[in-house]
């Protein structure tokens, strides 16, 4: 009796235990941690934006509060946070002038510009506004809207526009009209450009207008493109989503997809103001549209060219009175050119490069008459970008990840060096990412450093010695900490290789039990030109990882080799290779498997967005034993149906075998666990088409799936559609991966 007794007591508390299951308490307090009801609600200056004042006197900036927005400054002269302006003056004057109550602690002060120390402009409800700051009186703004079909010459004279697909000028003081190309046509047009996301009704519907030009300082030259459309090849969308209509709307837009001969291409074309001569620089002709930059010296403008296929990479300089290209520097590579910049420092006689050349990205200087090219900086480092250049003392500020001995490899700081390579200093030495914003002179620059379990300090620093001068404020998370919130952990792993360590960081639950075993959802964007790693405090919670992770699982990301930031050999990893992408996060998930027990190995889910997305859906084809469950939502899965660029950067060109390769389309009888597949229906970056030919390959392959298309929505998801996946996406994995009967009436915000 007693044995009988503790059977069913057993299978009470197991009926129990699985009758329970999620409950709405869990969605509510997963909710609870998506950003939108976190930020500025939970926490608070996760990162302060200085707006620094147009006579370079001090900057203003914003803080929040649980009582409501401030609005601040600093003199720079006084280095005292004061108040930008009587905030209750001001609401009662925008609410006696725009008839509705305006409250003092939530101002909706619009594209805010702070003119000089004296005087403020903003935008409410459509109104422009300009304040003194000396009286707090409220005045209209004239709007000086310029005319972006218009270019007017530095020096006043001549105002360039366009009309029946042809370049003109226009004398300012006589109003004379002078034509300057006669050959332009409908599809063949000057000072035109092409805009990949430009959308049109039907098969033959009007491109949107569009107007530019480049005058040479002393306004005797013009550098603009003829954009030939002639044989550009058009996508096309089904717009379902206008309720007064019962027909869909086609709608057409210029793409070429990867290996396209037909495609729009752009053609530089230079001209002679005097007298009206043109030439068209027929040997840059290409899909890529070639870079210049005008030249102090009259007549000289430089060059960037990028050959298609991104191999190769050719700077000259272009002497227009004697119609001769001088070429300056030439890179070649066996595999893309990615990250390449140049910097124009004519006062020094040199161009600054940013290259991967010898292995990392690195600083080059360049000699404009004798060519010869010199390293400014070297190691095994990624310089991230060039921040800025003081033309006085010759001294370069950049940004740079994995310097620092110790530190994680993605967080950022500011550095400076001289053009000659001397006089190297770290400008942000805590170890943290630094993002960072330079003063208009460049004496001071703001920093906002935080790290994952670093919530963000905003300072003000001096720029020659990166001494901190003032704090402007903390990021306050005191009711974030008091849910029980744990700081988002970071773990290393070894690579493919067996060498390379790899970097990434791991959610939790905050009823997190050590002795339960958790399954665990990878989220996934190994895009080559980018990389994962949560770097700052914010980029953890903005993530909504935490959210997800409150349902019951652990919650990773990884940066795999061949995502950018690194070693150019790392990077190569994934050229034309991209499908493998995935083997590292593979091998990253079963260690930590191996290292904590509570990591469920077995019962691995995916999602991803965009390349994210061909992610998800590669990794239940390519791995289909270790990813059981996968949401891949407005995902590119296969390259071939891309825009040409991008996977003729990572894929390369001419179009090869590889495509075919790592194409989910081909790779679709290989299912066996559960996907969904999404995409907005009217999404011009990357075309549904491909989600649709999936799912058709998926179906002649007699493979169960399931499928969701937001027929109004773009390639991102908004309001409430975004709302509409997040739940779709949260059930699909409460249901296939937890084993738990999803819930579906609850709210997200």
């Amino acid at each position: 009796m007693k044995q009988c007794f503790s059977f069913m007591s057993f299978l009470f508390m197991a009926y129990t235990s699985v009758a329970q299951g999620i409950t709405k308490n869990d969605y509510a307090r997963a909710a609870g941690f998506l950003f939108q009801n976190l930020n500025n609600k939970k926490v608070f200056n996760l990162h302060v934006q200085p707006l620094w004042s147009g006579d370079s006197t001090g900057f203003a900036f914003i803080t929040q509060s649980k009582d409501g927005k401030l609005f601040n400054k600093i003199d720079l002269e006084k280095m005292q946070v004061e108040p930008l302006f009587d905030q209750q003056r001001v609401a009662s004057l925008l609410t006696d002038s725009l008839k509705k109550t305006v409250q003092s602690n939530d101002l909706p002060l619009d594209d805010l510009k702070y003119i000089d120390k004296n005087k403020l402009s903003f935008t409410t409800a459509g109104k422009d506004y300009l304040l003194d700051l000396n009286n707090n009186q409220l005045s209209n703004a004239v709007s000086a809207t310029e005319n972006e079909f218009e270019s007017k010459s530095p020096d006043g004279k001549w105002i360039a526009y366009a009309k029946n697909y042809n370049l003109y000028i226009k004398s300012v003081e006589t109003g004379a009209l002078k034509q300057l190309s006669t050959d332009g046509f409908k599809n063949y047009e000057y000072a035109s450009w092409y805009g990949w996301g430009e959308i049109m009704e039907g098969e033959n519907g009007e491109r949107p207008p569009h107007f530019a030009v480049s005058w040479s300082p002393d306004s005797k030259w013009i550098q603009t493109y003829i954009c030939d459309l002639r044989k550009g090849q058009k996508m096309y969308l089904l717009d379902w989503s206008v309720d007064t209509l019962y027909r869909a709307k086609l709608l057409s837009y210029y793409r070429g997809s990867p290996g396209d001969t037909d495609m729009v291409y752009m053609t530089p074309v230079t001209f002679n103001i005097e007298t009206g001569g043109e030439t068209v620089h027929n040997e840059f002709r290409n899909v890529n549209q070639a870079s210049f930059e005008w030249s102090k010296e009259p007549g000289i403008i430089y060059c960037e060219n990028y050959p298609r296929g991104y191999r190769q990479v050719d700077l000259y300089r272009l002497d227009l009175n004697k119609k001769i290209n001088e070429l300056l520097y030439h890179e070649k590579s066996t595999t893309n050119i990615d990250g390449y910049a140049s910097m124009l420092q004519e006062e020094f006689g040199k161009i600054i490069i940013l290259s991967e050349k010898d292995g990392w990205r690195q600083l080059y200087s360049l000699d404009l008459k004798t060519k010869m090219l010199t390293a400014i900086t070297s190691g095994a480092y990624y310089i991230n970008s060039i921040y800025s250049v003081d033309k006085k003392t010759k001294t370069i500020f950049f940004l740079a990840s994995g310097k620092e001995p110790g530190r994680n490899p993605y967080y950022q700081h500011l550095y400076k060096t001289g053009i000659d390579g001397k006089g190297f200093a770290l400008l942000t030495p805590e170890n943290a990412n630094h993002d960072i914003a330079v003063s208009p002179g460049g004496k001071y620059f703001t920093d906002n450093f935080s790290a994952p379990d670093q919530p963000t300090r905003t300072v003000l620093r001096e720029t020659t010695s990166g001494k901190i001068i003032k704090e402007l404020c903390k990021a306050n998370i005191d009711d974030l900490m008091a849910t029980g919130f744990h700081f988002t952990e970071t773990f290393t792993a070894t690579a493919r290789d067996s060498v390379t360590t790899i970097y990434g960081a791991i959610w939790k639950p905050t009823n997190f039990d050590p002795s339960k075993k958790y399954p665990v959802i990878d989220q996934s964007y190994t895009g080559p030109h980018t990389n994962m790693f949560p770097r700052t405090f914010m980029s953890t919670l903005a993530r909504n990882n935490q959210a997800m992770a409150e349902l019951g699982f652990i919650v990773v990301c990884v940066d795999g080799m061949g995502t950018a930031g690194r070693s150019k050999a790392f990077h190569n990893v994934s050229y034309k290779n991209m499908g493998k992408n995935l083997t590292d996060h593979v091998l990253a998930i079963k260690e930590l498997a191996k290292k904590y027990a509570w990591v469920d190995a077995d019962r691995v889910g995916i999602f991803g967005h965009s390349a994210g997305g061909y992610d998800a859906g590669h990794a239940v084809l390519e791995f289909p034993d270790f990813y059981k469950v996968a949401v891949a939502s407005s995902a590119d899965h296969d390259f071939r149906m891309e825009k040409d660029w991008w996977p003729e950067m990572y894929m390369g060109w001419p179009v090869d075998s590889t495509y075919n390769l790592v194409s989910n389309i081909t790779m679709a009888g290989n299912l066996k666990g559960k996907l969904l597949i999404t995409h907005g229906g009217i999404d011009e970056n990357v075309n549904p088409s491909a989600t649709f030919k999936l799912a058709e390959a998926l179906i002649k392959a007699n493979k169960e799936f399931d499928m969701l298309i937001l027929p109004s929505q773009h390639h991102g998801y908004t309001g409430i559609y975004n709302d509409y996946f997040t739940k779709k996406k949260w059930n699909y994995f409460v249901e296939h991966l937890l084993g738990q009967q999803p819930i579906w009436d609850f709210e997200l915000r």
